[in-house]
């Protein structure tokens, strides 16, 4: 099952894909928010291409566990995107993903601009990988 992974921010969306056999998380894309349609058209593409079944999308929740407003609107996005493509949607929790992202790309001594290229192609890869660990957690304990 190939599953679609989004960091989803106000300027950018963070894309990766998982393996066919769900085992890892691979970057695919950042897209420049431009407005809705043009970003849900681009994230169509792919859907289509990668034969995506599923969508795990960061879901923000704060520190404290609470939910602000950027959980307000991950939560209208991933209902636009999984009513438009009929596809199931996983909020998944991203806690510190992009910091961890930014550690990422910091160490590997890569310059600022760059980062703000990748980082958040990274975080999706984070978030995508894991659900994937959780899912094979899940099956070993069976």
């Amino acid at each position: 099952m190939r599953i679609l992974g989004i960091d989803y921010g106000d300027k950018r969306i963070g894309l990766s894909v998982c393996d066919e056999l769900g085992l890892t998380a691979q970057g695919l894309a950042t897209i420049v928010r431009k407005d809705m349609e043009r970003d849900i058209e681009a994230i169509a593409e792919y859907i289509r291409e990668f034969n995506i079944e599923k969508i795990v999308i960061g879901y923000p929740v704060m520190l404290d566990g609470t939910e602000g407003i950027q959980c307000e609107k991950v939560n209208n996005f991933a209902d636009i995107i999984g009513s438009r493509f009929s596809l199931s949607v996983i909020k998944w929790d991203e806690s510190l993903s992009t910091k961890e992202a930014e550690r990422i790309l910091i160490e590997a001594d890569m310059s600022r601009k760059k980062r703000k290229r990748v980082v958040d192609k990274l975080a999706a890869i984070i978030i995508l990988q894991g659900y994937l660990d959780y899912l094979w957690r899940m099956k070993g304990a069976e």
